[in-house]
C-alpha cells in the first residue's frame, strides 16, 4: 500500500479529502491526519509517507513551505495541493516545486477517480523504475552501484542481513507482508507480478533469527516464503537473495506451500545418485522403475528442496554424458541452476519423468525406429506453435505430448534441424521480443519481461544479460 497523510488547518477539509477518494481501491492507505503543519513535517521526516495531500495557506508552515522543506531533506515524498485559492500563480508555484497536482476546494467528486488513477499510475511507474535500478545494482558485480541507488546500506557496518522472498498466486496488490518489521531497516523490491523481496537488517542477530510469523498465510494468495541465512556482510546480500529465492522455490518439489528456510541436505541425495549411476554404468534397467519411484519418496520424506534438486540433476547429467556422450549429445543435457530447471520443467515430477525417458531411450537404442517424414511434419507444427506462443509458459514435455513426438526425440530434432536446444530456441524468441519492446515502447522493464514470457523479473534480468551481454536497463539506455 502507498502511505498517505492529509494536512489542513480545517478539520472539515481533512474529512472532505478523506471521504472524496476511494483510497484503498487504488492501493493507498491514510496513515496520518494533521491540522498542525509543524507536526506534519515532523511526521513526514520520521515516517516518510509516499504522498502528502496538503492545503497551501496554513498557520506556521504553508503547503509550499512544506514541499520545499521536504525536498531540502531529500525525502522522496510526493505532494498534491488542495486549496481554496484559485489564482494561477499559486498553482504554478506549487507545480514548480514538484507537486503532482493542484485541486480546488471543495473537491469536484466527478474528478476524484481520474485524479487518484493518475496518482496510482505515477507511483506504479516510480516503483517500477526504482525496482529496475535496485535489481540491476543487486545483480551487478560492481558493489558500489548499490550505494549509488539506495541509502539502505550506508553506515551499516555492524548490521546483520537476512532476505525474505514472498511468492503469490497472482498480481501483488501492494500488500506489506512485513508490517511487524521496522520500515527503516527493510528494503522492499518487487521481483515481478508474483514475487516480492525484502532485505532486512538489524544490529542484533536475534531479531533476524525469529523467522517469519506463520500468520502471513492468512492471505490465501501467498503460496511460498523463502528465508535466507543470516550474514553480517553487506557484500553477501546478492548471495542471500539467491538463497531466499532457492528456498521459496522448494514448493517446486512437492507443490505444498509453506515457509522454507535455506539449508543444504546434499548427503541425503548421494545414495540416490549412486543407485542411478549403477543403472547407467551397468545397464541394470530391470531395477529402473523401482529406483525412479523411490526418488520423489525420499525427497518428500526428508523435506528436500531446490538445493538438492539442482545437485541431483547435475550429478545425473554428469554420469549420463560421460557414459553416453555420442548417443545423447543432441539432448538438452547440461548443468543447470535452480531458475533454469524451473523454466525447463514444470515441477520435480516432470524433471524425473524426463530422466526416466532418457533411460528408456538408452535401453531401446538398438531396436528403435522412427517414421522420419511424419515426425518432421509434426515437429514443424510444434515450431509454428512455439513461434506464436513463446510469451506463455512452455514445457517440452507438454509440447511433445501435444504433437505426438517422443520427448527425448524432440530434443534431437531441435539440434538436428535448428542447431540449438528447445530452451535456446525459446529464449532467443523471448529476448528478441524484449529487445524490440525496449527500443520501441515506453513499457516498464517489468512489463516488458512479462510481455516476453518471463514472470520472474530477477530471472529475466539474468537471462537477458546472458544473451545480450548487458542488462535490460543498460540496453535501453544505449
Amino acid at each position: 500500500m502507498y502511505s498517505v497523510i492529509i494536512v489542513d488547518d480545517e478539520p472539515w477539509a481533512i474529512k472532505g479529502v478523506k471521504n472524496a477518494f476511494n483510497w484503498s481501491k487504488y492501493g493507498f492507505e491514510i496513515i496520518g491526519q494533521f491540522t498542525n503543519s509543524h507536526k506534519a513535517l515532523q511526521f513526514i521526516c520520521e515516517e516518510k509517507p509516499d504522498l502528502v495531500v496538503t492545503d497551501i495557506k496554513m498557520p506556521g508552515i504553508s503547503g509550499l513551505d512544506l514541499i520545499k522543506m521536504t525536498k531540502e531533506k531529500e525525502l522522496d515524498t510526493a505532494f498534491v495541493i488542495v486549496s481554496g485559492f484559485s489564482e494561477f500563480a499559486y498553482a504554478q508555484e506549487a507545480l514548480r516545486y514538484g507537486a503532482l497536482d493542484y485541486c480546488l476546494k471543495p473537491i469536484d467528486i466527478e474528478m476524484t477517480d481520474s485524479l487518484i488513477e493518475k496518482l496510482a499510475l505515477h507511483f506504479t511507474k516510480q516503483r517500477n523504475t526504482r525496482n529496475s535500478i535496485i535489481l540491476e545494482a543487486l545483480t551487478s558485480t560492481d558493489k558500489s552501484e548499490l550505494q549509488q541507488v539506495t541509502q539502505f546500506f550506508e553506515g551499516a557496518s555492524n548490521s546483520y542481513y537476512r532476505v525474505v522472498v514472498i511468492c503469490s498466486n497472482g498480481e501483488q496488490q501492494n500488500d506489506n507482508y512485513m508490517k511487524s518489521f521496522d520500515p527503516a531497516n527493510m528494503l522492499e523490491v518487487k521481483f515481478g507480478p508474483r514475487k516480492i523481496l525484502y532485505i532486512l537488517k538489524s544490529e542484533k542477530r536475534t531479531v533476524l533469527e525469529k523467522g517469519l510469523d506463520p500468520a502471513v498465510f492468512m492471505n490465501p494468495n501467498i503460496k511460498a516464503v523463502g528465508l535466507s541465512s543470516i550474514s553480517n556482510k553487506c557484500e553477501s546480500v546478492a548471495k542471500l537473495i539467491k538463497e531466499s529465492d532457492i528456498a521459496a522455490s522448494n514448493m517446486y518439489v512437492n507443490g505444498e506451500k509453506g515457509i522454507f528456510e535455506y539449508e543444504q541436505k546434499l548427503a541425503l541425495v548421494k545414495p540416490l545418485i549412486d543407485e542411478v549411476s549403477v543403472i547407467i554404468q551397468e545397464k541394470r534397467f530391470e531395477v529402473l522403475d523401482g529406483v525412479m519411484a523411490k526418488i520423489p519418496f525420499v525427497f518428500a520424506q526428508h523435506h528436500l528442496g531446490m538445493v538438492e534438486v539442482v545437485f541431483f540433476w547435475n550429478q545425473v547429467v554428469s554420469v549420463l554424458v560421460s557414459k553416453y556422450y555420442e548417443e545423447l549429445k543432441d539432448m538438452e543435457l547440461e548443468f543447470l541452476n535452480y531458475a533454469e530447471l524451473m523454466e525447463r520443467f514444470e515441477n520435480f515430477a516432470s524433471l524425473c519423468s524426463f530422466i526416466y525417458d532418457i533411460f528408456i531411450y538408452i535401453k531401446q537404442l538398438n531396436h528403435q525406429s522412427f517414421h522420419e517424414g511424419d515426425t518432421y511434419a509434426q515437429f514443424m507444427q510444434m515450431i509454428h506453435y512455439i513461434d506464436n506462443n513463446y510469451h506463455n509458459k512452455l514445457y517440452l514435455k507438454e509440447l511433445s505430448a501435444k504433437f505426438y513426438i517422443n520427448q527425448v526425440y524432440s530434443c534431437q530434432l531441435f539440434k538436428k534441424n535448428l542447431g540449438k536446444t528447445f530452451s535456446e530456441y525459446v529464449t532467443e524468441l523471448r529476448i528478441k521480443r524484449a529487445c524490440e519492446l525496449l527500443k520501441h515502447s515506453e513499457l516498464s522493464i517489468e512489463e516488458i519481461a512479462s510481455e516476453a514470457g518471463y514472470f520472474d523479473y530477477y530471472y529475466f534480468n539474468k537471462a537477458f544479460k546472458k544473451q545480450c551481454g548487458i542488462t535490460p536497463a543498460k540496453f535501453r539506455k544505449s
